[in-house]
Parts: C-alpha cells; structure tokens; sequence
C-alpha cells in the first residue's frame, strides 16, 4: 500500500517521449528527426522532467504515473535516463508502464553528425530492471506481460495493464501502433478485479491505448483491439475510470452503453503545454483537473538564462502549430501559388484546430463553429482534402462537456 490516507493525490503523465541527450549531438540527422516529429519535442525533455520532478519534490503527491510511451523510440538509455531523473523523489512513488514505443522498437536510434546508428532497445526483463521500484509496489504481477497492480490507499485498487504488442527479441522493424491485451492478461486483470471486489477496493485501469473510442474519424489503432472484452470486465466489476495516452490528445469519455467507466486520455507532456492530471481520491468520490505545467519555477539559475526554457509553452505552441501546419501548406502551395495568403489562412486554421483537440481546449459556442465552417480557408480545405471532412467536424464541441476536469462518484 502507497499511503494509508484516505484522502490523498497522484498525478498522470503520459507520452514524455524523452531521447537522453546522450544519444545525440543537436547535429544534422537529430535536427532533421526533430523536424519530423509530429510537434514532439526531443531537445529539452530531460530538463522539463526534472523541473517536473522538482515539483513533485515541494508538493509530495502519493504518485506519479506514467502511461506509457516514456522513450522516443525504445532506446534503453533512454528509459534509464528516465529512471534516474526520478530517482531522488523519495515520498511520491513512480508507476510507468510501457507504451507501444517502448519496447523493442526497431527504431531505436542514437544520432551523430549526419548520420544515425541503432541503439539498444529494452526487453522486457530490462524494463522490468530500469523501474523494478515501480515493480517493488506491486500487489500483484503479470507472467505473460509487464502488467502489475498497486494498492494505492485503503480504498483504491491500481491497475496498469500493458497493452501493447511486441515480439520477443530485437528488431529493425518499426513499432506496432495497434494495441492488444490478449487472452492470458485478460485472465490476469479478472482476477486483479476479483481481488478488488473481494477486498472491498475500487479498482482504477491504466493502460497507453484507448478503452474507447475518442474520435470517430481517428480511432484504429489506437483502440486496444480486445476492447470488447475489456470493457465487460469493467462493467462486470464497476470499474469506474480508467486512463490512457497513446493518441497525444487531452479527452474524457463518461460511461458508453453498459460500461460504467468513464475514461481519461491525457495529452502527450512532451508537446502542446505540458498537460497533466491531478487526481485527488476521497472517500465518496474522485475529482481529476487537467493542469498545465509551468516549469519556469522549478528551473535552475542556469536554466533560467536560456530564452527558450523561460518561454517553453510559446516555444511548444510554435512547435506543435507549425509541424500541424506545414505539410498542409506545402501541398497547397502546389495549387495554390499565386494566392498565398489563402494558403496561409488554410494552414493556420488547420494548426488551430488540431491545436485546441490537442490540448482539451476545443470547445466552441455554435455561433463560434459555424463562423469558421463559412470561412474559404475551411471550404478550400474540405473541398481540396474530403479525407479530412468527418476528422475537422469532431474536433470542436459545442456540448456543455468538458475534457478538463471530471467527478467521479461512488
């Protein structure tokens, strides 16, 4: 058991994607692999996780937990270095479980010059060596994968599964992007809910892939693909809220159908504004608030002489909005060469709403949607890439629903 308070806190984190600094040299094959990142950013994680773990060293939550994804591309050094950022918490444990990056990820790279070089990817039997201080909380533990179970409080069970599918020696074969729990796992979570129920514990799920769907136009792969039969486990033995990562957006879907489980997507740490969750449990109920972090505080002297880091969140935003936008533009520019300021709007606009899904931030009044549906940047963008029509129609909410904070109650 974490903590014998009833009333206590643990924060979520997830998709850090953190490469060691160790494994490059800022040359031009790193730079280039930046640049295709997808907004992540590769070049300062080492230091927001440390100001991260500084912050936990002030405010002493029970726990931190990590849902997956901790490395950039399964690199061992890198889940060490990881390791070693949080290794001086002593009052907050830190729970991580894998991420369909992580383990034996053919894309494992260290990078040099111009030039990459295969680096070491982690099995199995290192993971469970680089955080055997997660593994040492364990109530419990899977045989057929690196799932365990964590009794957090008197009153609150944890579950972090491992849904991800991995092959059992090294490869140079990129990740797989679909996720699985598999039959003997399945077996396994029954019981730990068994468990649970027997002992009068609420049972909470961690995975890094999604119990449901979390948009309608972008869900395959991302869905665990036994989904069905983990969902009637959840309903069978109330499991009440789950967590995930995996698709670097900030969502929360309340119960769908019979399953009683409302789930909660955190955003990806090492992009957009550094989201995560604060989960406080009480007796009766659950409360969670999305947060963003603000690592100014917790720098160094040092590292409050650098620009960049003082200005993080305008340096993530111009990341993440001109990876989102670029590409976009390059294509219309093709078309469109001698209206560039329309090219622009489309890219900006197409920026934004990713931006804002991201993030949690995409909620519109009616009157806010239609304006942008009326725009010709929208119109162009629709009629040039109908692929992108149903994706861009469910990126904004005009419901009362909220993807920052929810209550659960018992």
């Amino acid at each position: 058991m974490i903590t014998k308070d009833l009333n206590t806190e643990f924060w979520v984190i997830s998709d850090t994607h953190l490469i060691a600094d160790s494994l490059h040299d800022e040359g031009q094959a790193f730079s280039r692999m930046q640049k295709t990142s997808q907004g992540k950013d590769l070049y300062y994680q080492e230091t927001a996780l440390s100001a991260f773990m500084r912050m936990a060293q002030r405010k002493n939550p029970a726990a931190i937990i990590v849902t997956g994804d901790v490395t950039f591309n399964g690199e061992r050094v890198s889940a060490e270095r990881f390791a070693e950022i949080f290794k001086p918490l002593k009052k907050t444990k830190v729970l991580v479980l894998p991420g369909n990056h992580d383990i034996f990820d053919g894309w494992a790279r260290e990078f040099r010059g111009k030039k990459q070089f295969y680096a070491g990817e982690i099995s199995p039997m290192f993971w469970r060596s680089i955080f055997d201080k997660s593994y040492r909380e364990a109530t419990d533990e899977d045989d057929s994968s690196l799932a365990y179970s964590v009794q957090l409080n008197p009153q609150y069970f944890l579950l972090l599964a491992d849904s991800n599918i991995y092959g059992r020696e090294e490869t140079t074969e990129a990740p797989h992007t679909r996720g699985m729990i598999g039959k003997e796992q399945l077996k396994w979570i029954e019981k730990q809910f068994r468990y649970a129920q027997e002992h009068n514990l609420r049972p909470i799920l961690f995975m890094h892939h999604n119990l449901y769907a979390h948009n309608p136009a972008v869900n395959k792969g991302y869905v665990v693909d036994d989904a069905v039969e983990l969902r009637r486990l959840c309903a069978r033995y109330n499991v009440k809220l789950a967590f995930s990562g995996h698709i670097h957006a900030q969502n929360i879907m309340g119960p769908q159908g019979t399953t009683p489980t409302t789930e909660i997507v955190t955003s990806s740490f090492c992009s957009n504004d550094q989201g995560y969750g604060v989960v406080r449990v009480h007796s009766r109920h659950i409360t969670y608030i999305r947060r963003n972090f603000d690592m100014t505080r917790y720098l160094t002297e040092k590292e409050k002489q650098d620009y960049t880091l003082v200005h993080f969140h305008k340096y993530l935003k111009d990341l993440q909005l001109g990876s989102i936008s670029a590409d976009m533009m390059q294509s219309e520019l093709n078309k469109y060469h001698d209206d560039i300021d329309l090219v622009r709007a489309m890219g900006k606009l197409f920026g934004w709403m990713n931006y804002h899904f991201f993030n949690g931030h995409n909620h519109l009044k009616v009157s806010e949607l239609n304006k942008i549906h009326a725009s010709q940047a929208y119109k162009t963008l629709i009629a040039h890439h109908p692929e992108f029509r149903l994706y861009l129609e469910t990126l904004y909410d005009t419901s009362d629903h909220t993807n920052l904070q929810v209550k659960i109650r018992y």
